[in-house]
């Protein structure tokens, strides 16, 4: 199929490496805001051809959205607009609830998925593009239930080739958990590097005594901040919540800490250390299925339809069950 990709950065690029691999992309369309990210994706043959107009990107049988969350809140609308009825949309953009209201009322709403594949780096841009980024990892696809039957099939395809397991559940929901999982833990990374550059400001000092229990917790802090001032914008009621949590936790280990009450020191580490059975079954991946490229759902003839079978199980589908790596 011919496929564009609007975004060409770590995760637009990534998708482009795999599904080109995988044979489910025959020509690999690309478009970018920025020019030099357009013109190095071509360069390391992301994509085949650049084009410089959303008329141009929707000569495609699917499109891909890897931009900021806010961006894709207002293009997205405009996109439905402008495609032709078997054209199939999808986003990547990690929070939903927006970007679903952005559209609800859309008549070509059936045509979109709203998507989150859940994987990534801290690098950006087309060069930090991989292969297999999104191998074993878990995508979620929300409000199914608004979404054709052939969308969905598309969708399907799509995440199927990338190697990943899809799960189903509602915008609001989705959000409310990639607060706490994902958002709460970009945030923490992010100031406690703008806390230790407040007060270290010998920046010799950090090099010199930083271990690499600190490079592995600050390493979030490297990510784009084009990219995450809008997605903590747009998750700002989840993600506030999940913070005054947080700063409650920070706040009763303080007072343990001024009162040298060593026993509820180690009862909150103790209690902290539970995590270790989350975070080994993230790292126990299954056995690796045998990626097949499965039938193109857009030659079958399939009609548009409203609801996918497996959307009958977003509602039971929740998100810590599911051991996400994010």
């Amino acid at each position: 199929m011919t496929i564009s990709i609007i975004g060409l950065g770590l995760i637009g690029g990534s998708m482009a490496l795999d599904l080109r691999a995988r044979g489910i992309a025959g020509h690999i369309l690309g478009m970018d805001r920025q020019s030099d990210h357009a013109r190095q994706a071509l360069e390391l043959g992301l994509v085949d051809e650049l084009v410089l107009s959303l008329a141009d990107a929707c000569n495609a049988d699917l499109i891909l959205l890897a931009i900021p969350v806010k961006a894709l809140q207002t293009l997205l609308p405009d996109l439905l607009d402008r495609v032709g009825p078997d054209t199939v949309i999808l986003d990547a953009g990690s929070t939903k609830q927006k970007i679903c209201s952005a559209v609800a009322a859309h008549p070509k709403r059936a045509q979109y998925v709203a998507a989150h594949p859940i994987a990534g780096t801290e690098n950006s841009g087309p060069a930090a593009a991989l292969p297999g980024l999104f191998r074993n990892k878990t995508n979620i696809n929300c409000e199914p239930e608004k979404s054709s039957t052939k969308a969905l099939a598309v969708a399907e395809q799509v995440f199927g080739a990338l190697g990943m397991n899809t799960i189903y559940m509602g915008a609001e929901e989705h959000d409310r958990h990639v607060a706490y999982v994902s958002h709460l833990s970009h945030v923490s990374s992010f100031l406690l590097g703008q806390t230790v550059l407040d007060i270290e400001k010998d920046e010799k000092n950090i090099f010199n005594l930083a271990g690499s229990g600190f490079a592995s917790t600050v390493r979030l802090a490297k990510s784009s901040p084009d990219m995450w001032a809008p997605i903590f914008e747009q998750n700002a009621e989840f993600l506030s919540q999940a913070l005054l949590e947080y700063i409650l936790h920070l706040q009763r280990f303080q007072y343990a800490l001024m009162k040298r009450d060593t026993t509820e020191l180690h009862r909150v580490l103790t209690e902290a250390n539970r995590i270790r059975s989350v975070l080994e079954g993230i790292e126990v991946k299954q056995q690796k299925p045998e990626l097949t490229s499965p039938p193109d759902p857009l030659s079958a003839g399939e009609g548009g339809g409203t609801a996918n079978p497996a959307a009958e199980a977003y509602p039971n589908s929740i998100l810590p069950q599911q051991k996400i790596n994010i």
